[in-house]
């Protein structure tokens, strides 16, 4: 059974039977650790350095009406409909043939985003990108900083619709060591609170290469924490048919592999030394879930008992698993895996985020979800992880105080 609620930016959202179970909401507005924009038209084509401007992104409608980005030097056009599905019946998620005006407004609307946040219940979000995050992955990178300075103009004009609410990540190519500190300068005095690294740079030496030590410090002394975020490597790329060499496995089973290339760059920042050398260094692991990381940090330590000295990790002063719990923060959203071995893991560095407005998005039934899997939980690790977290990462101008939150009670 299911039943549906009019949303005033979106009409008709669907909610499950098992979404909306009579659980009380929660007493205060948790804050979202990973949302995102969706885009507009404009973005690209009014913000890029005029002389990208006849290449940059831009939007069209394709045979079946549905709104696409089209980027430069990539085969894949974008479906804007498949990224903004948040709260839509599975069966109705239309990935090629939504419309722009079909998608949440509040995904380029900052006064429609904190209508939309009101109706999840959340008191904030820290903002990433969409088409953004997927050009992580083009070949060019000089094509990639024209678009990622361009993203960063646009948002932070959309974080100024409302400073209180929306917060803001900026993108960086991570194109030189040099030019990737300046960048981070140049985050930060745009006002946003964190910096989106490709899992992949765009150098041709790794992130466990030291001469990436200027980078971390510099990260350091902003106060400028560092997220990875899924399908920014090229890696990930296969389930969105980015022609990635080798045999297709199916999307089913991609989908199972998103989290790998986060993986693969929290243990280059353990194996590397990273945090050893910059214990004060915290990254954020971000969309790729966290229910599978009291079993990664065990199978680290048990390379490390066993395998280190064969494999030359011997100048490691802690256990790899000591590095991961104190430098490396995990964001979900529905993950009753996490919350249910929230001891096996380090609960001061766990962020829930409701991914809104994308397809795998919790909203608009968060508190009600939340409600029913932390029910469990001690009331000071919940706030915890769905609050007190994030502001602390991200030294957030939020209140401290609980904002209590009026139950929906026509929806139980």
């Amino acid at each position: 059974m299911s039943t549906s609620f009019q949303s005033p930016t979106m009409g008709a959202v669907h909610v499950s039977e098992t979404q909306f179970d009579a659980v009380r909401p929660l007493p205060y507005k948790p804050i979202s650790a990973d949302s995102h924009v969706t885009e507009p038209p404009n973005c690209y084509t009014d913000y890029i350095d005029p002389k990208w401007r006849d290449v940059a992104p831009h939007m069209i409608a394709n045979e079946k009406g549905g709104a696409q980005f089209v980027v430069d030097g990539m085969a894949m056009k974008i479906g804007m409909g498949g990224l903004a599905a948040a709260g839509v019946d599975p069966k109705e998620i239309k990935l090629d043939t939504a419309s722009f005006d079909e998608i949440h407004r509040g995904g380029w609307d900052p006064k429609a985003r904190v209508i939309e946040q009101d109706q999840d219940g959340v008191g904030g979000e820290i903002v990433y990108p969409s088409v953004g995050m997927l050009i992580c992955n083009h070949p060019d990178a000089d094509y990639k900083t024209a678009c990622f300075d361009a993203y960063n103009r646009w948002l932070q004009e959309y974080q100024g619709g409302a400073p209180d609410r929306i917060f803001g990540v900026g993108q960086t190519a991570v194109r030189s060591v040099g030019e990737t500190i300046k960048d981070l300068e140049k985050i930060r005095e745009m006002g946003f609170w964190g910096v989106m690294m490709p899992c992949d740079p765009s150098t041709e030496f790794d992130y466990d290469d030291k001469r990436f030590d200027p980078v971390w410090q510099a990260a350091i002394d902003l106060k400028l924490p560092l997220s990875f975020h899924i399908l920014t490597s090229q890696r990930d790329t296969g389930i969105l048919g980015m022609g990635l060499p080798g045999r297709s496995k199916g999307k089913a089973n991609m989908f199972q592999g998103l989290i790998r290339a986060n993986q693969d760059a929290i243990s280059l920042f353990i194996w590397g030394g990273i945090f050893e050398r910059f214990p004060e260094l915290k990254i954020a692991c971000v969309e790729a879930d966290a229910g599978w990381a009291p079993h990664f940090m065990y199978r680290m330590d048990h390379f490390y008992r066993r395998h280190r000295f064969h494999a030359g990790n011997t100048d490691l002063p802690r256990l790899p698993s000591e590095y991961f719990r104190e430098n490396v923060y995990l964001t979900f959203q529905d993950d009753l895996v996490a919350f249910n071995t929230v001891e096996l893991m380090n609960p001061a560095r766990l962020l829930w985020a409701n991914d809104f407005p994308h397809s795998d998005s919790t909203w608009p039934w968060s508190q009600q979800m939340l409600a029913r899997q932390t029910r469990h939980m001690p009331d000071d690790i919940r706030r915890m992880i769905l609050r007190d977290n994030v502001v602390e990462l991200y030294n957030l101008p939020v209140e401290d105080d609980l904002i209590v939150v009026e139950e929906r009670v026509t929806t139980l």
